[in-house]
Protein backbone atom coordinates (compact mmCIF):
# COMPACT_ATOMS: atom_id res chain seq x y z
CA UNK A 1 0.00 0.00 0.00
CA UNK A 2 2.47 2.28 0.88
CA UNK A 3 4.27 2.09 -2.36
CA UNK A 4 1.14 3.33 -4.02
CA UNK A 5 0.41 6.19 -1.28
CA UNK A 6 3.39 7.08 0.33
CA UNK A 7 5.79 8.00 -1.76
CA UNK A 8 7.43 11.64 -2.33
CA UNK A 9 5.31 12.26 -5.71
CA UNK A 10 1.78 11.32 -3.58
CA UNK A 11 2.86 12.84 -0.94
CA UNK A 12 3.94 16.42 -2.75
CA UNK A 13 0.16 16.25 -4.23
CA UNK A 14 -1.49 16.05 -0.67
CA UNK A 15 0.72 18.81 0.42
CA UNK A 16 -0.45 21.01 -2.45
CA UNK A 17 -4.37 19.73 -1.73
CA UNK A 18 -3.97 21.58 1.30
CA UNK A 19 -1.53 24.57 0.64
CA UNK A 20 -3.48 25.41 -2.32
CA UNK A 21 -7.03 25.56 -0.66
CA UNK A 22 -8.21 22.65 -2.17
CA UNK A 23 -9.76 21.53 0.94
CA UNK A 24 -11.84 24.69 1.54
CA UNK A 25 -12.72 24.77 -2.40
CA UNK A 26 -16.57 24.62 -3.35
CA UNK A 27 -17.37 21.80 -5.50
CA UNK A 28 -21.41 21.18 -4.74
CA UNK A 29 -24.32 22.39 -2.74
CA UNK A 30 -24.74 18.78 -1.22
CA UNK A 31 -22.86 18.53 2.03
CA UNK A 32 -22.50 16.33 5.33
CA UNK A 33 -21.91 17.54 8.77
CA UNK A 34 -18.55 16.97 8.86
CA UNK A 35 -17.97 19.81 5.81
CA UNK A 36 -17.80 16.68 3.19
CA UNK A 37 -18.61 17.45 -0.36
CA UNK A 38 -20.83 15.14 -1.83
CA UNK A 39 -20.92 14.39 -6.16
CA UNK A 40 -21.86 11.34 -8.48
CA UNK A 41 -19.21 9.84 -10.32
CA UNK A 42 -18.93 8.09 -13.83
CA UNK A 43 -15.80 6.23 -14.28
CA UNK A 44 -15.29 4.77 -18.03
CA UNK A 45 -14.34 1.63 -19.04
CA UNK A 46 -10.16 0.50 -19.86
CA UNK A 47 -9.50 -2.64 -18.50
CA UNK A 48 -6.14 -2.53 -16.28
CA UNK A 49 -6.32 1.37 -17.10
CA UNK A 50 -8.70 1.59 -14.38
CA UNK A 51 -5.95 1.41 -11.74
CA UNK A 52 -5.86 4.88 -12.89
CA UNK A 53 -9.15 5.36 -11.37
CA UNK A 54 -8.07 4.68 -8.33
CA UNK A 55 -5.50 7.69 -7.99
CA UNK A 56 -8.41 9.61 -9.39
CA UNK A 57 -10.54 9.21 -6.36
CA UNK A 58 -8.02 9.08 -4.12
CA UNK A 59 -6.77 12.50 -4.76
CA UNK A 60 -10.86 13.80 -4.69
CA UNK A 61 -10.55 12.42 -1.18
CA UNK A 62 -7.56 14.11 0.01
CA UNK A 63 -9.79 17.43 -1.02
CA UNK A 64 -12.51 16.29 0.96
CA UNK A 65 -14.70 14.97 -1.66
CA UNK A 66 -16.88 12.03 -1.23
CA UNK A 67 -18.94 9.75 -3.93
CA UNK A 68 -23.04 9.47 -3.64
CA UNK A 69 -24.70 7.84 -6.94
CA UNK A 70 -21.55 5.79 -8.93
CA UNK A 71 -21.92 4.34 -11.97
CA UNK A 72 -19.20 3.00 -14.50
CA UNK A 73 -18.88 0.51 -17.33
CA UNK A 74 -16.44 -2.38 -17.27
CA UNK A 75 -13.06 -1.13 -15.02
CA UNK A 76 -15.57 1.60 -14.17
CA UNK A 77 -17.96 -0.58 -12.97
CA UNK A 78 -15.62 -2.80 -11.14
CA UNK A 79 -14.27 0.28 -9.39
CA UNK A 80 -17.89 1.44 -8.93
CA UNK A 81 -19.14 -1.44 -7.66
CA UNK A 82 -16.27 -1.56 -5.09
CA UNK A 83 -16.20 1.96 -3.84
CA UNK A 84 -20.38 1.11 -3.24
CA UNK A 85 -19.84 -2.38 -1.08
CA UNK A 86 -16.23 -1.63 0.84
CA UNK A 87 -17.26 1.29 1.98
CA UNK A 88 -20.54 3.59 3.40
CA UNK A 89 -21.63 6.33 1.56
CA UNK A 90 -19.36 9.27 3.63
CA UNK A 91 -16.32 7.02 4.28
CA UNK A 92 -13.20 7.10 2.33
CA UNK A 93 -13.36 4.18 0.13
CA UNK A 94 -10.31 4.20 -2.68
CA UNK A 95 -7.92 3.14 -0.18
CA UNK A 96 -9.78 -0.29 0.54
CA UNK A 97 -10.53 -0.92 -3.48
CA UNK A 98 -6.59 -0.35 -3.73
CA UNK A 99 -5.90 -2.82 -0.96
CA UNK A 100 -8.35 -5.24 -2.85
CA UNK A 101 -6.27 -4.62 -5.88
CA UNK A 102 -2.79 -4.65 -5.16
CA UNK A 103 -3.49 -7.87 -2.58
CA UNK A 104 -4.80 -10.44 -5.71
CA UNK A 105 -2.30 -11.48 -8.50
CA UNK A 106 -4.41 -10.16 -11.82
CA UNK A 107 -2.96 -13.08 -14.23
CA UNK A 108 -4.98 -15.38 -12.20
CA UNK A 109 -8.32 -13.99 -13.76
CA UNK A 110 -6.99 -14.81 -17.00
CA UNK A 111 -8.80 -18.29 -16.09
CA UNK A 112 -8.58 -19.91 -19.89
CA UNK A 113 -6.01 -21.87 -21.60
CA UNK A 114 -2.81 -20.55 -20.55
CA UNK A 115 -1.15 -21.69 -23.81
CA UNK A 116 -3.36 -19.23 -25.68
CA UNK A 117 -2.60 -16.48 -23.57
CA UNK A 118 1.29 -16.83 -23.42
CA UNK A 119 0.94 -16.24 -27.12
CA UNK A 120 -1.11 -12.84 -26.71
CA UNK A 121 1.11 -11.62 -24.49
CA UNK A 122 4.11 -12.23 -26.60
CA UNK A 123 2.61 -10.62 -28.92
CA UNK A 124 1.58 -7.27 -26.88
CA UNK A 125 5.35 -6.83 -25.66
CA UNK A 126 6.95 -7.75 -29.24
CA UNK A 127 4.22 -5.92 -31.34
CA UNK A 128 4.61 -9.26 -33.80
CA UNK A 129 1.89 -10.95 -35.00
CA UNK A 130 3.42 -13.77 -36.81
CA UNK A 131 3.52 -15.97 -33.76
CA UNK A 132 -0.46 -15.83 -33.27
CA UNK A 133 -1.11 -16.32 -36.92
CA UNK A 134 1.04 -20.06 -36.72
CA UNK A 135 -1.26 -22.65 -38.39
CA UNK A 136 -1.39 -24.28 -34.95
CA UNK A 137 -2.26 -21.46 -32.98
CA UNK A 138 -4.74 -20.33 -35.39
CA UNK A 139 -6.66 -23.45 -34.80
CA UNK A 140 -6.31 -23.52 -30.91
CA UNK A 141 -7.61 -19.64 -30.74
CA UNK A 142 -10.04 -20.52 -32.95
CA UNK A 143 -11.35 -23.94 -31.05
CA UNK A 144 -11.61 -21.78 -27.80
CA UNK A 145 -13.48 -18.97 -29.76
CA UNK A 146 -15.74 -21.44 -31.69
CA UNK A 147 -17.08 -23.53 -28.35
CA UNK A 148 -16.90 -20.93 -25.80
CA UNK A 149 -17.06 -17.34 -27.33
CA UNK A 150 -14.23 -16.76 -25.16
CA UNK A 151 -10.61 -17.40 -24.02
CA UNK A 152 -11.81 -17.36 -20.66
CA UNK A 153 -14.86 -18.06 -18.95
CA UNK A 154 -14.24 -14.85 -16.41
CA UNK A 155 -14.86 -17.40 -12.99
CA UNK A 156 -11.84 -16.23 -11.04
CA UNK A 157 -12.64 -12.91 -11.75
CA UNK A 158 -16.44 -13.42 -10.18
CA UNK A 159 -15.55 -15.21 -7.75
CA UNK A 160 -12.90 -12.49 -6.68
CA UNK A 161 -15.51 -9.81 -6.32
CA UNK A 162 -17.77 -11.89 -4.78
CA UNK A 163 -15.00 -12.87 -2.07
CA UNK A 164 -14.80 -9.13 -1.25
CA UNK A 165 -18.48 -8.31 -0.85
CA UNK A 166 -18.49 -11.03 1.48
CA UNK A 167 -16.31 -9.80 3.69
CA UNK A 168 -18.71 -6.75 4.47
CA UNK A 169 -21.97 -8.91 4.74
CA UNK A 170 -22.98 -8.32 1.04
CA UNK A 171 -24.78 -11.78 -0.61
CA UNK A 172 -27.07 -10.40 -2.39
CA UNK A 173 -28.75 -7.82 -3.88
CA UNK A 174 -30.70 -7.28 -0.39
CA UNK A 175 -27.75 -7.11 1.68
CA UNK A 176 -26.53 -4.74 -0.71
CA UNK A 177 -29.37 -2.36 -0.26
CA UNK A 178 -29.03 -2.45 3.08
CA UNK A 179 -25.46 -1.47 3.65
CA UNK A 180 -26.09 1.65 0.96
CA UNK A 181 -28.76 3.12 3.60
CA UNK A 182 -26.39 3.34 5.93
CA UNK A 183 -25.15 6.96 5.43
CA UNK A 184 -25.04 10.21 7.23
CA UNK A 185 -27.24 13.33 7.03
CA UNK A 186 -26.93 15.09 3.96
CA UNK A 187 -28.14 19.15 3.59
CA UNK A 188 -27.94 21.57 0.94
CA UNK A 189 -25.14 24.09 1.29
CA UNK A 190 -27.22 27.34 1.57
CA UNK A 191 -30.39 26.77 2.74
CA UNK A 192 -29.21 24.23 5.39
CA UNK A 193 -32.52 22.36 4.71
CA UNK A 194 -32.04 18.47 4.85
CA UNK A 195 -31.61 16.47 2.15
CA UNK A 196 -34.05 12.80 1.38
CA UNK A 197 -32.36 11.19 -1.00
CA UNK A 198 -30.95 7.26 -1.71
CA UNK A 199 -27.74 6.93 -3.38
CA UNK A 200 -27.67 4.93 -6.69
CA UNK A 201 -25.54 2.35 -8.31
CA UNK A 202 -25.63 2.09 -12.42
CA UNK A 203 -23.59 -0.18 -14.05
CA UNK A 204 -23.57 -0.57 -17.90
CA UNK A 205 -23.35 -4.38 -19.93
CA UNK A 206 -24.69 -5.27 -23.20
CA UNK A 207 -27.45 -7.90 -23.78
CA UNK A 208 -26.75 -8.93 -26.95
CA UNK A 209 -29.99 -11.44 -26.94
CA UNK A 210 -32.25 -8.49 -27.19
CA UNK A 211 -29.91 -6.26 -28.46
CA UNK A 212 -30.05 -3.97 -25.79
CA UNK A 213 -28.30 -1.60 -23.74
CA UNK A 214 -28.84 -2.65 -20.08
CA UNK A 215 -27.94 -0.95 -16.77
CA UNK A 216 -27.96 -2.99 -13.50
CA UNK A 217 -28.77 -3.32 -10.95
CA UNK A 218 -32.28 -1.37 -12.01
CA UNK A 219 -32.95 -3.86 -14.68
CA UNK A 220 -32.38 -7.06 -12.98
CA UNK A 221 -36.10 -7.73 -12.94
CA UNK A 222 -35.53 -7.99 -16.84
CA UNK A 223 -33.34 -11.59 -16.31
CA UNK A 224 -33.82 -13.16 -12.68
CA UNK A 225 -36.97 -13.78 -11.03
CA UNK A 226 -35.87 -12.55 -7.58
CA UNK A 227 -33.15 -9.95 -8.56
CA UNK A 228 -32.85 -8.73 -4.78
CA UNK A 229 -31.25 -12.58 -4.36
CA UNK A 230 -28.77 -12.08 -7.01
CA UNK A 231 -24.98 -11.63 -5.74
CA UNK A 232 -24.19 -7.97 -7.31
CA UNK A 233 -21.03 -9.43 -8.50
CA UNK A 234 -22.90 -10.91 -11.86
CA UNK A 235 -23.33 -7.68 -12.30
CA UNK A 236 -20.19 -6.78 -12.59
CA UNK A 237 -18.90 -9.69 -14.21
CA UNK A 238 -21.61 -8.57 -17.09
CA UNK A 239 -20.10 -5.68 -17.38
CA UNK A 240 -16.69 -6.35 -18.01
CA UNK A 241 -16.91 -9.12 -20.55
CA UNK A 242 -14.69 -8.09 -23.40
CA UNK A 243 -15.49 -10.17 -26.24
CA UNK A 244 -13.85 -12.95 -27.39
CA UNK A 245 -11.13 -12.53 -24.20
CA UNK A 246 -13.88 -13.70 -21.73
CA UNK A 247 -17.21 -15.52 -22.43
CA UNK A 248 -19.93 -13.97 -22.33
CA UNK A 249 -21.96 -14.37 -19.37
CA UNK A 250 -24.75 -16.21 -20.07
CA UNK A 251 -28.24 -16.25 -17.94
CA UNK A 252 -30.62 -19.05 -18.21
CA UNK A 253 -34.44 -19.40 -17.25
CA UNK A 254 -35.18 -15.57 -17.71
CA UNK A 255 -38.68 -15.15 -16.17
CA UNK A 256 -41.48 -15.39 -18.30
CA UNK A 257 -39.32 -16.93 -21.35
CA UNK A 258 -41.68 -17.91 -24.86
CA UNK A 259 -44.14 -15.47 -24.20
CA UNK A 260 -45.16 -11.58 -25.32
CA UNK A 261 -45.82 -8.48 -23.45
CA UNK A 262 -49.45 -7.52 -23.58
CA UNK A 263 -49.31 -5.10 -26.10
CA UNK A 264 -52.44 -3.55 -24.64
CA UNK A 265 -50.76 -2.70 -21.32
CA UNK A 266 -49.17 0.96 -20.81
CA UNK A 267 -45.56 0.85 -21.14
CA UNK A 268 -44.80 1.65 -17.35
CA UNK A 269 -46.93 -1.24 -16.49
CA UNK A 270 -44.35 -3.65 -18.52
CA UNK A 271 -40.54 -4.98 -18.06
CA UNK A 272 -39.12 -5.42 -21.84
CA UNK A 273 -40.66 -2.53 -22.93
CA UNK A 274 -40.39 -0.01 -20.25
CA UNK A 275 -37.20 -0.80 -20.25
CA UNK A 276 -35.13 -1.55 -23.51
CA UNK A 277 -38.18 -1.19 -25.81
CA UNK A 278 -38.00 -4.77 -26.99
CA UNK A 279 -40.97 -6.22 -28.21
CA UNK A 280 -39.95 -10.11 -29.33
CA UNK A 281 -40.92 -12.78 -27.36
CA UNK A 282 -38.99 -12.96 -24.60
CA UNK A 283 -35.72 -15.51 -24.61
CA UNK A 284 -34.87 -18.23 -22.06
CA UNK A 285 -31.23 -17.57 -22.20
CA UNK A 286 -29.39 -14.12 -22.75
CA UNK A 287 -25.61 -13.65 -23.29
CA UNK A 288 -23.57 -10.01 -22.03
CA UNK A 289 -20.79 -9.22 -23.45
CA UNK A 290 -19.15 -5.35 -21.86
CA UNK A 291 -20.57 -2.77 -21.79
CA UNK A 292 -18.42 -0.70 -23.35
CA UNK A 293 -19.57 -2.43 -26.85
CA UNK A 294 -22.63 0.12 -26.78
CA UNK A 295 -21.95 2.86 -23.71
CA UNK A 296 -18.18 2.95 -22.21
CA UNK A 297 -18.56 6.49 -20.78
CA UNK A 298 -22.24 6.68 -19.63
CA UNK A 299 -21.27 10.36 -18.20
CA UNK A 300 -25.31 10.38 -19.25
CA UNK A 301 -26.09 8.30 -16.11
CA UNK A 302 -27.70 10.65 -13.58
CA UNK A 303 -27.92 13.62 -15.83
CA UNK A 304 -31.51 15.64 -15.22
CA UNK A 305 -32.57 19.29 -16.16
CA UNK A 306 -32.10 22.10 -14.48
CA UNK A 307 -29.43 23.37 -12.16
CA UNK A 308 -28.36 19.85 -10.01
CA UNK A 309 -27.14 20.46 -6.23
CA UNK A 310 -23.96 18.03 -6.83
CA UNK A 311 -22.05 17.43 -9.90
CA UNK A 312 -21.60 14.49 -12.42
CA UNK A 313 -17.95 14.19 -12.36
CA UNK A 314 -16.43 12.16 -15.22
CA UNK A 315 -13.20 10.18 -15.12
CA UNK A 316 -12.49 9.50 -18.71
CA UNK A 317 -9.79 6.91 -19.27
CA UNK A 318 -9.03 7.71 -23.13
CA UNK A 319 -8.33 10.20 -25.27
CA UNK A 320 -10.67 12.33 -27.44
CA UNK A 321 -11.09 12.38 -30.88
CA UNK A 322 -8.68 14.73 -31.67
CA UNK A 323 -7.24 12.93 -34.67
CA UNK A 324 -8.87 10.97 -37.40
CA UNK A 325 -8.39 7.35 -37.01
CA UNK A 326 -5.88 5.20 -39.87
CA UNK A 327 -7.45 2.45 -41.38
CA UNK A 328 -4.73 0.82 -43.39
CA UNK A 329 -5.61 -2.75 -42.46
CA UNK A 330 -7.67 -5.44 -41.49
CA UNK A 331 -6.16 -4.57 -38.10
CA UNK A 332 -7.13 -0.75 -38.35
CA UNK A 333 -10.61 -1.55 -39.68
CA UNK A 334 -11.63 -3.27 -36.99
CA UNK A 335 -10.03 -1.30 -34.18
CA UNK A 336 -11.68 1.77 -36.17
CA UNK A 337 -15.49 -0.10 -36.01
CA UNK A 338 -14.91 -1.72 -31.98
CA UNK A 339 -13.65 2.67 -31.23
CA UNK A 340 -16.34 4.00 -33.22
CA UNK A 341 -19.08 1.40 -31.89
CA UNK A 342 -17.54 1.90 -28.00
CA UNK A 343 -17.81 5.58 -27.84
CA UNK A 344 -20.70 6.60 -30.21
CA UNK A 345 -23.56 6.90 -28.18
CA UNK A 346 -21.19 9.03 -24.96
CA UNK A 347 -20.00 11.38 -27.79
CA UNK A 348 -23.43 12.02 -28.90
CA UNK A 349 -24.71 12.44 -25.70
CA UNK A 350 -21.92 15.17 -25.28
CA UNK A 351 -22.36 16.62 -28.08
CA UNK A 352 -26.16 17.74 -27.13
CA UNK A 353 -24.89 18.43 -23.63
CA UNK A 354 -21.49 20.30 -23.99
CA UNK A 355 -21.62 21.79 -20.67
CA UNK A 356 -20.55 17.89 -19.18
CA UNK A 357 -17.57 18.88 -20.29
CA UNK A 358 -16.58 21.02 -17.42
CA UNK A 359 -17.04 17.81 -15.16
CA UNK A 360 -14.75 15.48 -16.60
CA UNK A 361 -11.13 14.33 -15.85
CA UNK A 362 -9.05 13.12 -18.92
CA UNK A 363 -6.93 10.83 -18.10
CA UNK A 364 -6.20 9.53 -21.56
CA UNK A 365 -3.97 6.41 -20.28
CA UNK A 366 -4.03 5.57 -23.65
CA UNK A 367 -1.94 8.71 -25.13
CA UNK A 368 0.69 7.93 -23.21
CA UNK A 369 4.13 6.67 -24.43
CA UNK A 370 7.47 5.13 -23.90
CA UNK A 371 10.59 5.97 -25.37
CA UNK A 372 10.17 4.25 -28.55
CA UNK A 373 6.63 5.77 -29.01
CA UNK A 374 4.54 2.75 -27.87
CA UNK A 375 1.30 3.00 -26.07
CA UNK A 376 2.75 2.98 -22.46
CA UNK A 377 -0.02 1.23 -20.73
CA UNK A 378 -1.54 -2.33 -22.26
CA UNK A 379 -5.73 -2.58 -20.89
CA UNK A 380 -4.94 -5.96 -21.14
CA UNK A 381 -1.51 -6.79 -19.58
CA UNK A 382 -2.73 -8.67 -16.55
CA UNK A 383 1.11 -9.65 -15.80
CA UNK A 384 1.22 -5.90 -15.41
CA UNK A 385 4.52 -5.18 -13.42
CA UNK A 386 4.22 -3.84 -10.00
CA UNK A 387 6.10 -0.35 -11.16
CA UNK A 388 4.17 -0.14 -13.85
CA UNK A 389 0.88 -0.15 -11.97
CA UNK A 390 1.81 2.29 -9.31
CA UNK A 391 2.75 4.65 -12.12
CA UNK A 392 -0.75 4.27 -13.37
CA UNK A 393 -1.73 5.00 -9.82
CA UNK A 394 0.20 8.40 -9.90
CA UNK A 395 -0.94 9.35 -13.78
CA UNK A 396 -4.68 9.32 -12.33
CA UNK A 397 -3.59 10.86 -9.02
CA UNK A 398 -1.85 13.80 -11.12
CA UNK A 399 -4.83 14.32 -13.66
CA UNK A 400 -7.79 14.79 -10.27
CA UNK A 401 -5.57 17.65 -9.28
CA UNK A 402 -4.80 19.41 -12.14
CA UNK A 403 -8.86 18.83 -12.80
CA UNK A 404 -9.63 20.04 -9.10
CA UNK A 405 -7.97 23.38 -9.82
CA UNK A 406 -9.51 24.14 -12.72
CA UNK A 407 -13.22 22.99 -11.64
CA UNK A 408 -15.43 25.84 -10.89
CA UNK A 409 -18.73 25.00 -9.28
CA UNK A 410 -20.70 28.18 -9.36
CA UNK A 411 -19.55 28.63 -13.47
CA UNK A 412 -20.72 25.45 -13.76
CA UNK A 413 -24.24 26.34 -12.05
CA UNK A 414 -24.28 29.27 -14.21
CA UNK A 415 -23.98 27.41 -17.41
CA UNK A 416 -26.64 24.83 -16.43
CA UNK A 417 -28.85 27.72 -15.18
CA UNK A 418 -28.34 29.89 -18.66
CA UNK A 419 -29.06 26.41 -20.32
CA UNK A 420 -32.68 26.13 -18.66
CA UNK A 421 -34.14 29.46 -19.79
Amino acid sequence: MNSYTNNDFIRKIADRVQSEGLVQKTYSDVVDASGHQYVDLVQEGGGLYGIALLGYTYVLELAGIRFFNLAGTSAGAINSMMMAGLGKVGEKVSVHTLEMLISKDLSELVDGDQRIWKLIQRHMHNKNWKYLLTVWNIRRIRHAIGSHLGLNPGNDFQTWIEAHLAEKGIHTMADFEVHRAIMPDLFERTSGKKLSIKPELKLITSDITSKSKITFPEMAELYWQEPDQVNPSVFVRASISIPFFFMPLTVSDVPDAGSFEDPDLPKSKTRWRKHTGFRGRIPHTVHFVDGGMLSNFPIHAFHKKGVPHKPTFGARLSTWRTEAYPVEGLKDFCGAMIGTMRQLHDYDFLLQHPDYKQLICSIDCDAKKDDQGHSKFNYLDFNMKESTKIELFRHGAAKAFEFLKAFNWLRYKQTRADLSK
